[in-house]
């Protein structure tokens, strides 16, 4: 498992997360939800090495994260950041390599090009391998970079348990890429026996593909467990100050569907010059 124990955080006096303590298991997808500022981007760079904790502990599997080298952990735990801006002219297809630098003194090349194919055709962008990433749509080119961390962790050591960090994996994808992503997320937990953790916005689509959500408020941890019992209106109106109703899923069994109360426009200041 990947875990956090009491995981604090304060920059410059200021503290950005305070006593977190979550696991992401095997074979499963933990949502990470949470107004602008509760942390949520903070928790996933303290998990991918990024940042070191004020206090606190991270595990990966048993073994304290420090404890891994740079190589042991890219090949055990892949980082897909919400933007990544690149100026030079790679191809998608060079950019999808770039997540098997872990394995350039491991593998063969014919080996590493076999796992960007396979990357490329999972994240349905074989069609743009020989475009240019600078040339691509902020959709497209969030694909690809998805297509990158597949490769990272294709044909690793199945002897360890795998982890996929998403940071918004979805904010700049429409309706079905939406839903083709956290399918493949979920999907690849079960298949591939991953830890998936994903910082998401929307709570229908955690309340869909997660089996477990935790929701951060101020760098607290607001609330942790299944999504039917995180996802009530009490916890929703006391993270994001809205209101909401909650109803069973209509297609899905144990699945919660959240539907906004449109705010009254007594709330919104005179919009007359």
């Amino acid at each position: 498992m990947l875990t956090t124990e009491h995981l604090s955080l304060t920059i410059r006096g200021k503290p950005l997360l305070q006593d977190i303590s979550l696991s992401l298991k095997p074979g499963e997808v933990l949502a990470v939800l949470g107004p602008n500022g509760a942390g949520k981007s903070t928790l996933l760079r303290l998990l991918s090495a990024e940042l070191k904790p004020s206090q606190g502990k991270i595990m990966l599997n048993d073994k304290p994260l420090a404890a891994w080298s740079s190589t042991e952990q890219a090949r055990l735990r892949a980082v897909l950041p919400q933007s990544s801006r690149l100026s030079f002219p790679f191809s998608a297809e060079e950019v999808v390599m770039m997540g098997r630098a872990p394995y350039r003194h491991s593998h063969t090349r014919h080996q590493n090009a076999q796992a960007v194919q396979a990357a490329l055709q999972i994240a349905h962008v074989q069609h743009l391998a020989k475009r240019m990433f600078t040339s691509l749509s902020g959709g497209e080119q969030q694909r690809v970079q998805l297509a990158r961390v597949l490769a990272q962790l294709w044909q690793a050591d199945t002897s360890q348990t795998r982890y996929l960090l998403l940071d918004e994996p979805t904010s700049a994808l429409d309706l079905a890429h939406q839903h083709h992503v956290l399918g493949l997320a979920q999907q690849l937990a079960k298949v591939w026996n991953l830890g998936v953790l994903a910082v998401l916005h929307d709570l229908n689509l955690a309340a869909l593909y997660a089996d477990q959500i935790a929701i951060l408020k101020q760098g607290q941890l607001q609330t942790y467990g299944e999504p039917q019992t995180c996802l009530s209106p009490r916890q929703i109106h006391q993270a994001f100050a809205v209101d909401v109703e909650v109803m069973p899923y209509p297609l899905q069994v144990n699945r919660p569907l959240v539907i906004t109360q449109r705010p009254p426009l007594t709330q919104f200041p005179t919009l007359a010059p």
